[in-house]
């Protein structure tokens, strides 16, 4: 068959219609300063908020759009909002940025930041990680009126929903935060990270985090819910990660001092000093914190210190070198009873209790762009670490101090690991994709001992079993823990508003005990009648396959459908079955927990006016470690850890947060938003082999967990006034609510916290302050099983602090 001239000229219009259609314009150009400096890591947006590109060391940005005509953002830090409008005609365009000058208040400069992070969300993409379909929530410290010098969780994580935490350290020295039912201690069941490497004390084995950078230092706040299993471990929390500011790229060297004083001889210092000098950057601070306590015999002191070095190799490849260095000694004042915190909710009986900590973490990253869709990143990080625990430790928590040994328990924690991941955005069937693949390996010797320590009442940390070498309960374990993962993820776009993400983890884990324990009796004259060795060489291995699957509909950015589900898991940690605790056993029979979590919401914000994210959520958990009270064979009732049952968790949670100012039509001079943070959830232990615990709630979860608040700015004055409200909660599986006479089980009551946060800038200085628990609430949010109680935790009362920073 012969074609005709017509069917030539169809084909020629049909390719030059495709072609166009698919055409992309390079749009590029430099971005200055007013003294004709060029400006590196300047955030280019377009106006649905996407980062289209950052300028390199001399300015310079690129990128490709199909766009013909639309508008781009051009941000960075201390410099005045630049928008342009892109049109057919140009390509290049040249960008002249201002510093903000004196006269500009701090509420316009507020406002032109929140222009940009009202836009900004985590991306679909971000360096090498995928976050399609996935519920992430950003904080953005550096913009918060929280008590940043305090770690003010309650205020720093306000927005975050459904969040628990565990209110009893006026200093923020650990952070303590769990949600949807699970335990808050020590953020134990979230794979804790710090720009992007592990930093708990052993993922596997103890993932309990002694160490959390202070608020001073980030820039924002991460958090990925269970859905972030595949690619950073199997946890049913899923992932914090702690951004830490950045080197400043356009000074060489800058300056921030903040001093501190604050209720019960509260002060801390946090002094940083950033630059960029060619192609080496370095961001460092030192961060020092002491104070009384708000309970007598609770003084603390702590220090900590971190440096990040950056080198610029080539273009297209960075080394970066981060050390971390935290220690503090701190006075623990001990548990209380129901009754004592009836009377008294600060009273102390407790004066040779102590807790240290030494935490030294490294980081080395490698970074490396193959080309404009190919990104490589790689983490090699360490752990060298130590906590000590020392005091007069007993059930029987209103007993006064004997004045004898002490339980000793210490932990070194010695890890290393390492984590590949490549990244490349490509075509399939003429629709974008993005590909991400990982590996991680990760190797852990961690110890543990456990025996007496010395009758003295000063922080000696020292054993002293020649002293007291009959004394009951000794044990001294190396927990041995190797971990090897391989990741992956798969962005599919159907088209521009539709997306699925399915992905999967291969684990390998090996953990191993190796050690004894040693149990000694003796009668009312302190001979021995009882002496046994419990000796154990166990090792488990297990490998298994995760799954999940994640999807995404973007109707407009007034409006994204999510949705998620993967599978989790939880080994069990050396301190389930070695510390011996007093105001528990261990189940010999323990084993690893297992399940699922899900999410589907909707998100995003309606013309600068409102911003928000609904969405419910299931968690179903397996073999759930929990409290039960259990009869003993002497008559007597104990607490026993273990595998409780099943567990069901459903929510809904929301957060609004409505720009009063974009509703009123307030001039520039004003800032003005209220947000209202919900979490509706209902629990219950399907099934279980225990008696009494079918049907019960599960621990940790109130009903109703709400925070609310408004935040009002003027010129240089900003201002927030925030409300916690959380409904009862139950502390153990068996539901008990009377409390036992420990204080270890039995409910945790409602409560509800009134916060006021003010700060006043005035050109390089900046005056915060603020009074916590401003109605001087008497509660409690923690019932201790072991340190720092064990028993009733009190939470602070009524608190004030004042901060001075200085900027040069």
């Amino acid at each position: 068959m012969k074609l005709k001239l017509k069917d030539y000229s169809f084909f020629a219009i049909l390719l030059i219609y495709t072609t166009l259609i698919n055409a992309q314009t390079k749009i590029n150009g430099k971005v200055t300063s007013e003294l004709n400096k060029p400006l590196q890591k300047v955030e280019v947006f377009d106006a649905s908020g996407n980062v289209l590109a950052i300028t390199n060391a001399n300015g310079y940005y690129q990128f490709t759009t199909k766009k013909e005509q639309f508008s781009l953002l051009f941000y960075l830090d201390d410099y005045e909002l630049q928008q342009v409008l892109v049109t057919p005609k140009t390509t290049t365009y040249n960008i002249v940025l201002n510093s903000f000058s004196e006269k500009l208040s701090e509420v316009e400069i507020k406002a032109q930041k929140r222009r940009v992070f009202e836009l900004k969300r985590l991306k679909d993409v971000e360096e090498t990680a995928i976050y399609a379909g996935k519920k992430t929530e950003v904080v953005l410290v550096s913009q918060s009126t929280a008590a940043l010098a305090s770690n003010n969780a309650r205020q720093i994580y306000s927005q975050v929903v459904g969040l628990n935490i565990f209110q009893n350290d006026d200093a923020g020295l650990q952070l303590n935060i769990g949600g949807r039912g699970l335990d808050p201690n020590r953020t134990s069941n979230f794979n804790t990270r710090q720009n992007g490497y592990d930093i708990s004390a052993d993922v596997l084995g103890y993932p309990e985090s002694y160490y959390s950078p202070p608020a001073e230092a980030l820039s924002e706040i991460q958090i990925v819910r269970g859905a972030a299993s595949l690619q950073y471990g199997t946890q049913f929390g899923g992932l914090v990660n702690f951004i830490m500011k950045k080197p400043n790229p356009n000074k060489s060297l800058e300056i921030i001092t903040r001093s501190t004083i604050g209720s019960y001889n509260l002060y801390t210092n946090f002094t940083s000093i950033s630059g960029t000098s060619n192609k080496l950057s370095y961001y460092g601070y030192y961060n020092y914190k002491q104070g009384d306590g708000f309970r007598p015999n609770s003084e603390f002191s702590s220090k900590n210190a971190f440096a990040h070095l950056g080198f610029e190799i080539s273009e297209k490849t960075n080394a970066e070198l981060e050390l971390t260095y935290l220690t503090y000694l701190a006075q623990q004042a001990g548990g209380l009873t129901d009754a004592m915190f009836e009377e008294n909710p600060y009273q102390s009986n407790r004066v040779r209790n102590w807790f240290q900590i030494d935490w030294l973490l490294y980081n080395f990253k490698l970074s490396h762009q193959f080309s404009e869709n190919t990104n490589f990143t790689f983490n090699f990080f360490g752990l060298d670490a130590s906590r000590k625990a020392l005091g007069f430790r007993t059930n029987r928590v209103n007993q006064i101090d004997t004045g004898n040994e002490r339980d000793l328990i210490t932990g070194d924690f010695k890890n290393f690991g390492f984590e590949a991941r490549l990244l490349d955005k490509y075509s399939i069937f003429n629709k974008n994709a993005t590909f991400l693949i990982g590996t991680k390996y990760y190797n852990a010797e961690n110890s543990s001992i456990q025996g007496p320590g010395s009758n003295g009442s000063d922080a000696d940390f020292n054993s002293a079993i020649d002293d007291y070498p009959n004394y009951g309960s000794q044990s001294n374990y190396k927990n041995p823990n190797q971990n090897i993962a391989v990741f992956g993820e798969n962005i599919f776009y159907l088209n521009d508003k539709l997306s699925i993400t399915p992905g999967v983890r291969f684990e390998y884990i090996k953990t191993g005990s190796d050690g004894f324990f040693k149990r000694i009796n003796t009668d009312g004259a302190g001979n021995v009648i009882l002496n046994e060795t419990i000796a154990s060489n166990e090792s488990n291995e297990r490998s298994f396959v995760l799954f999940g699957l994640g999807t995404s509909y973007k109707s407009s950015k007034f409006l994204e459908v999510y949705g998620n589900i993967s599978q989790n898991y939880r080994s069990v940690t050396f301190s389930d079955l070695n510390i011996v605790n007093p105001s528990f056993i261990i189940n010999p029979n323990i084993t690893d927990e297992k399940g699922y979590t899900a999410d589907i919401g909707v998100r995003g914000n309606y013309d600068k006016l409102v911003s928000y994210d609904v969405g419910l959520f299931a968690l179903f958990y397996n073999n759930r470690i929990g409290l039960i009270t259990k009869g003993q064979s002497d008559g007597n009732t104990k607490q026993e850890r273990g595998n409780v049952g099943d567990a069901r968790i459903l929510g809904i949670e929301s957060l609004f947060d409505v720009n009063l100012k974009q509703l009123f039509k307030f001039n520039n001079d004003v800032s003005f938003n209220f947000f209202i943070n919900t979490s509706f959830i209902n629990s219950k232990y399907t099934s279980s082999r225990e008696n009494g615990v079918q049907n019960n709630r599960v621990e940790f979860v109130p009903d109703l967990n709400l925070k609310t608040g408004v935040k009002f700015g003027y010129k240089n004055f900003l201002s927030s006034l925030q409300y916690t409200y959380l409904s009862e909660q139950f502390t153990d599986a068996s539901n008990s609510v009377l409390p036992s006479l420990s204080g270890v089980n039995g409910l945790i009551p409602a409560y509800n916290v009134l916060d006021l946060s003010l700060s006043y800038k005035y050109k390089y200085f900046k005056l915060e302050t603020g009074i916590n628990n401003l109605l001087n609430e008497k509660y409690f949010t923690r019932r201790a099983t072991g340190y720092p109680g064990p028993g009733i935790i009190p939470s602070a009362p009524r608190n004030w602090y004042t901060t001075l920073q200085i900027k040069i």
